[in-house]
């Protein structure tokens, strides 16, 4: 399937590529894999301000991860120009602001995981990852999430 026609059947549509908030790039490509820098959280175009064990339950989580996966599929298409070259979503790698004792990262990080597997279907979308719990992300956000792709 058309990877757009699956975006519309999901009813998403994809964000333009965001302004770096410092001295980076949006995405670096080297040969047939596309690194994207770190997206966080937005809720209502605003950043998504949180942290979980404080004030933020893990059910908050998978939403916010979902968000951030829909700004970087719009950074993976402004990489790559069509998101059907896409042949694998290699690696996710999600920071996950939270207190020393929350555990549940893996669990907010799914929200992302699961919109990439429902978009590129699971020969394509399924992927490595790893979740982290930290103290603090820039501007306060909830989740910060990067991704590695291959290109075709």
């Amino acid at each position: 399937m058309d990877i757009y026609a699956k975006l519309q059947e999901l009813g998403i549509t994809l964000p333009p590529v965001a302004v770096p908030a410092a001295a980076y790039v949006p995405f670096v490509q080297t040969g047939n894999l596309v690194f994207l820098s770190g997206h966080i959280a937005k809720q209502d175009d605003k950043v998504w301000v949180g942290q979980f064990g404080k004030n933020m339950v893990t059910a908050d989580g998978p939403a916010a991860a979902r968000a951030i996966a829909i700004d970087l599929l719009g950074t993976l298409h402004a990489a790559v120009g069509d998101l059907n070259k896409v042949t694998r979503i290699v690696k996710v790698m999600s920071l996950v602001n939270s207190t020393p004792d929350y555990t549940e990262q893996h669990l907010v990080t799914n929200g992302a995981s699961e919109l990439f597997a429902a978009v590129f279907g699971p020969a394509i979308g399924a992927h490595a990852r790893s979740a982290f719990g930290v103290a603090q992300i820039p501007l306060g956000a909830c989740v910060e999430i990067e991704l590695i792709a291959e290109v075709g």
